[in-house]
């Protein structure tokens, strides 16, 4: 099953990272937050990708097409120019599809132009800026058994605050950073019906506003709640979070591990 990945966005939030780079090229522990996405999906057997490009591309199929020279040694022989490629990685047949989907088209856009690398049967997607500990298995067969034409993964996200725990005027509990307890919150991890990219009229259509919609509109969207870890990277605050959550190998979303 092929897993559709939106990574062609501005990153306006963390523009001291983006002036150079695409967003889903900031590291986690010195790898692309969408390699730890990638890594996510194959853990669940999903070794097919379609990577929707869009704001400095360049550089992430720069980072694909010498993946090889960079993760393997090799023997460079100057003058023919003969490269032998040594031992291997463990990202072996992977299968990646490179696909120009304009940098200011929006998200439902960049889906609908990635179409024709999907085929017609049903996809996975999710956005380029995330990582969860949701299981994919899980997730599909609650798809299934929904019978409807998409699923979305909610999640209830951190909160920013400390939650007091008040008896009268006494605190009883403190909590650091609490997971928010009321209300989900589109956390990605969609599974698609490719009938569903057929209600997305424009290259300006976002998911969240478009297709989204148009499918709660019919009742065709699904819902499966995940109450494990889910983390966006929309801020310099929250890159420090996943980096040091990786650096002291408590990183619940690698479960490759």
């Amino acid at each position: 099953m092929k897993v559709a990945i939106l990574a062609g966005g501005l990153g306006t939030r963390l523009r001291e990272e983006t002036e150079f780079r695409p967003k889903p090229m900031i590291e986690i522990g010195g790898r692309p937050i969408l390699w730890h996405i990638m890594k996510s999906y194959a853990h669940h057997g999903h070794t097919e990708f379609v990577l929707c490009l869009g704001f400095r591309g360049d550089a992430i199929r720069q980072y694909f097409t010498t993946y090889e020279v960079r993760n393997r040694d090799i023997t460079v022989t100057l003058g023919t120019g003969e490269v032998q490629v040594h031992d291997t990685h463990s990202e072996v047949g992977w299968k990646i599809t490179l696909a120009e989907t304009g940098e200011k088209t929006m998200t439902g856009g960049r889906l609908r132009r990635v179409a024709r690398y999907l085929g017609n049967t049903t996809f996975l997607a999710t956005y380029g800026d995330g990582v969860a500990d949701v299981d994919i298995g899980a997730l599909l067969e609650f798809h299934r058994q929904s019978r409807k034409l998409a699923t979305v993964t909610a999640v209830r996200p951190s909160s920013r605050f400390g939650e007091l725990a008040i008896d009268g005027s006494v605190a009883t509990g403190f909590h650091e950073k609490p997971q928010v307890h009321e209300g989900w919150i589109n956390g990605g991890f969609f599974v698609f019906e490719p009938a569903a990219l057929d209600l997305i009229e424009a290259d300006d259509e976002t998911l969240e506003n478009g297709l989204l919609t148009k499918l709660t509109a019919r009742r065709e969207l699904a819902v499966y709640c995940h109450n494990g870890f889910w983390q966006c990277m929309d801020t310099a605050r929250e890159m420090d979070l996943l980096n040091d959550l990786w650096r002291t190998g408590r990183a619940p979303w690698a479960v490759w591990r």
